[in-house]
């Protein structure tokens, strides 16, 4: 009995299975997706050797490479053993031969970057096509190889062909040109491509003398007939899917390109490497501003090998913008050397992608409202020509995260890279991409390759100059709730019902290891600085306690200093927390050398809250209504000192970032991009907060220093309004934001005006002009970092030194893991913020004690000692008893 139940349940499983082995002899054999109407199509093939019921099979698309599928077709009726139906998108676009199984459906809208399932039921039975937003198969035809019989439900791109754009001759049967599909004269054989007898255009004619090929119609961006080239190719470009191929005799002009990019959407064959001779047939393509060759399909052929050319010095003729030298040599294998001058002008770290960056002519490129002012022709002209001169330097092949393929040991102590360094022997291709000219490296460089502009320094110039110094430092999110340290809860999210869930809001450091890590180099870089006062930007707010940031921060620094030299911090007596923003400002000081002098004081900030519709703007004539806005800003702390008997008061601040936009971006069409005037977002909102910063301190006295990160760059708005601004010399009008509240009463309903400047002097600009820096953002340097004064203030300075320890070093080297992968971090203090500290040293002396009048001698009657007398007893350390 027993086998006889065993024998039941085999049946039943082998039963079961059936269904499935047929499922199995169906799947996709072509994917058409072609440029321009609706040729779209997909093929279904049956494998086996019986008919497949298609009754529960459906065809669905993953919509950008979307997770979940939507559906397109619901399949019917059945496909015949051994042969093909093709489902199409219009017959007008696609026309079939009658004799061809075929089926039509408006739904078929996939495009070149979503991938297509086959499903039985809930079963994927076969995809083409990847899960990402990535075009895989943009405007072409993929067609099954002939030896592949079996679906499969992931992608697997080695097993399909590219066709080409709107080759469409291959439906309606397994493989091959059919009649079906639409003659193309050659009986339904296709012809092995061949060099022999074919017609060359040459590449500098493809290439011509101006940005773009004059094989591309004005209006287009791809040529209307296909060409042939040939030539040697230069380098492979395997992360670029494609090769660089170059004519073996150019025309000797210095104004074309004898190299072009052929892109071929997939790794290039193995045998096509370096040195070997190719034909290659496509379609001209402006590709993004890159010209190219594309389409190419199976229409290449190896017919010889040949010398590569050497790599010719970059030589930028004096005068000439970056770009137009770069155009000339599209395409191309150049060579960096010293007379290139070619200055790192940025640096930054790509999930999976290395390291990027960034090359100008002859300097870093500079902020234009850092050295120009706002709105003005000067300004707008420097940052035309910053877009100009970039060359970005790109790895030719995939790496590992934190792996910068072109440098040899790149490590965050020896083997460094900063802004400024000027790169030498490096060599690559030149092409375009992500709106700048690149350079494609082919070889790898050393440390000794790079020629150091501005070394490293471990310890400022400033740090031992003056009677005190005052310093400012943005600590990049230093917190200590979100890391297991076991901080105190932020202040942001003391409100949310789940409190552990939020601690820290998602920003600093997410472990132990990285907080520690982080920690470490801020005190190694705030022991080197040697300030008496400190102000710090972006620490956690999470209040005064035992367990808060500012807490923890001391602790830190004090048990790594004498007790002399330890740290104290201010804390706010009526306030736990400064406002409400997850980060707040705060200030550290030494007991030993400045004495606290009253309480501490917030100013607080002004709010925009502008309901919908309360602005309006047109657009071809139509009208739109503004959305709510809701912003606000971190208050700013003030401390008084006692400073040998001179009273100084510092304020420490961090304004409105230029991250999100505000109402009057918004009105200006600009809350997606940088407005015309290249002050970014929320100009406005951060003037209203100086103007208030500035009412607030007027009747300040003593000496009054104000520091922190203001988000403005040396020239733009809020600096004007606290420093020289006057109304009545100026060709534009600076004002604050609309819609503003304060201690949540109405400030200005709309923007005021402002007249008059508060008087306050930019300590930098007054002693190193104009041409500062502390931060780096988009390959453009400025300050955002500020030290301001009041003219008592401004007198007592010394010296002031922007420490370049973080704006000129790549943010691989972070406490963060997420870009850097496996590269080894270090605790040393350079990168320990994206902010370079601003350090002042004043002039406090100590006051000079008023000599008392000495008295008149008298006469020795003989029971006296004398003055003589007294001093030698005073040196043996006696005194006279007076009786």
């Amino acid at each position: 009995m027993d086998n006889v139940k065993k024998m039941s349940v085999l049946a039943l499983s082998i039963a079961a299975a059936l269904p499935i082995m047929a499922n199995a002899d169906v799947m996709i054999s072509e994917y058409v997706e072609g440029d321009g109407g609706n040729k779209k199509a997909i093929e279904l093939y049956n494998t086996g050797d019986k008919p497949v019921d298609l009754s529960g099979y459906t065809l669905v698309r993953h919509g950008n490479g979307a997770a979940t599928a939507s559906l397109m077709v619901t399949l019917s009726g059945t496909i015949a053993a051994k042969s093909t139906k093709v489902v199409v998108h219009n017959l007008a676009d696609i026309p079939l031969d009658a004799g061809i199984d075929q089926l039509t459906s408006t739904n078929m809208t996939f495009n070149g970057n979503d991938a297509v399932d086959l499903m039985n039921g809930t079963k994927v039975i076969d995809r083409v096509g990847i899960l990402s937003s990535d075009d895989f198969a943009k405007n072409i035809t993929l067609q099954r190889k002939n030896d592949i019989s079996v679906p499969q439900a992931t992608w697997n791109q080695s097993e399909w062909t590219n066709k080409g754009t709107n080759y469409l001759a291959g439906l309606g049967a397994r493989s091959g040109d059919y009649v079906g599909g639409g003659d193309d004269g050659t009986g339904g054989v296709e012809p092995e491509f061949s060099c022999v007898g074919a017609s060359f255009t040459p590449i500098y004619d493809i290439q011509g003398t101006g940005f773009k090929s004059p094989l591309v119609a004005e209006g287009k961006y791809k040529s209307d007939s296909a060409i042939t080239i040939q030539g040697v190719v230069t380098a492979r470009g395997d992360k670029q899917k494609g090769i660089f191929v170059q004519e073996l005799e150019g025309d000797d002009s210095v104004f074309t390109s004898d190299g072009i990019f052929v892109y071929l959407n997939d790794l290039a064959p193995e045998a096509i490497q370096p040195g070997v001779t190719v034909c290659i047939q496509g379609m001209v393509e402006e590709k993004y501003g890159q010209t190219q060759l594309t389409d190419i399909g199976t229409d290449i052929a190896i017919y010889g090998d040949a010398e590569v050319p050497a790599a010719e010095p970059l030589y930028i003729v004096e005068g000439e913008a970056l770009a137009d030298t770069l155009e000339r040599l599209e395409g191309m294998k150049v060579r960096l050397d010293a007379s290139t001058d070619m200055k790192v002008t940025n640096m930054y770290g790509r999930y999976g992608d290395s390291l990027g960056l960034i090359l100008a002519h002859k300097a870093p490129l500079m902020k234009a409202t850092q050295v120009e002012l706002p709105g003005s022709d000067a300004a707008a002209l420097l940052q035309a020509k910053n877009k100009l001169n970039q060359l970005q330097i790109l790895p030719s092949v995939k790496t590992d995260t934190g792996v910068v393929p072109y440098i040899q040991d790149f490590n965050a102590d020896t083997g460094y890279l900063r802004i400024g360094d000027t790169i030498t022997n490096l060599e690559g291709m030149i092409g375009y991409g992500y709106s700048k000219y690149n350079l494609m490296a082919t070889n790898q460089i050393s440390a000794a390759d790079l020629l150091r502009a501005n070394d490293r320094t471990e310890t400022p110039d400033i740090a031992t100059i003056g009677d005190i110094r005052v310093a400012s430092f943005n600590v990049l999110n230093l917190f200590t709730s979100d890391s297991s340290v076991g901080g105190a809860l932020n202040v942001s999210c003391r409100d949310q019902d789940d409190a552990d869930a939020s601690r820290g809001c998602g920003r600093g450091a997410h472990s132990l290891d990285e907080y520690l890590l982080q920690r470490t180099k801020i005190v190694n870089a705030i022991k080197e600085m040697n300030a008496d006062i400190l102000g710090l930007m972006e620490i956690e707010n999470n209040g005064f306690g035992a367990t808060s940031s500012i807490q923890y921060l001391v602790n830190a620094l004090n048990a790594e200093l004498p007790a002399a030299d330890a740290y104290a911090f201010i804390a706010t007596a009526d306030s736990e927390f400064i406002g409400t923003d997850a980060i707040t400002v705060g200030i550290i000081y030494r007991p030993g050398k400045v004495k606290p002098s009253g309480d501490a004081f917030i100013i607080a900030t002004p709010e925009q809250h502008a309901p919908a519709g309360v602005a309006t703007r047109e657009d071809s004539d139509k009208v739109s209504l503004s959305p709510a806005y809701d912003k606000y800003q971190r208050h700013s702390l003030g401390q008084g000192f006692a400073v040998n008997g001179e009273k100084l008061t510092i304020v420490v601040n961090h304004l409105k970032s230029k991250g999100s936009s505000c109402l009057e971006d918004w009105t200006e069409f600009a809350e997606k991009s940088d407005p015309a005037d290249l002050q970014g977002h929320c100009n406005e909102f951060r003037v209203s907060a100086v103007k208030v910063l500035g009412e607030s301190l007027k009747d300040v006295e003593g000496d009054l220093l104000i520091i922190g990160d203001l988000n403005a760059y040396g020239l733009e708005d809020p600096l004007r309004v606290l420093t020289d601004f006057d109304a009545a010399t100026s060709d534009r009008d600076i004002v604050g934001a609309s819609w503003t509240t304060l201690d949540g009463k109405v400030y200005e309903q709309t923007g005021g005006v402002i007249d008059k400047g508060f008087g306050y002097i930019n300590l930098n600009t007054q002693v190193h002009g104009v041409d500062t820096y502390s931060y780096s953002y988009g390959g453009e340097l400025g300050n955002l970092d500020h030290a301001l004064g009041n003219a008592s203030l401004a007198q007592r300075v010394i010296d002031i030194q922007d420490w370049h320890i973080n704006s000129v070093e790549s943010n691989l080297f972070q406490y963060p893991g997420k870009y850097s992968g496996d590269l080894a971090k270090s605790e040393n203090a350079f990168r320990s913020s994206d902010h370079d500290p601003v350090i002042v040293a004043l002039s406090y002396p100590l006051p000079t004690p008023t000599p008392e009048p000495s008295p008149e001698p008298k006469k020795d009657d003989g029971g006296s000692l004398g003055y003589l007398g007294l001093g030698l007893l005073s040196l043996l350390g006696l005194r006279r008893r007076k009786h």
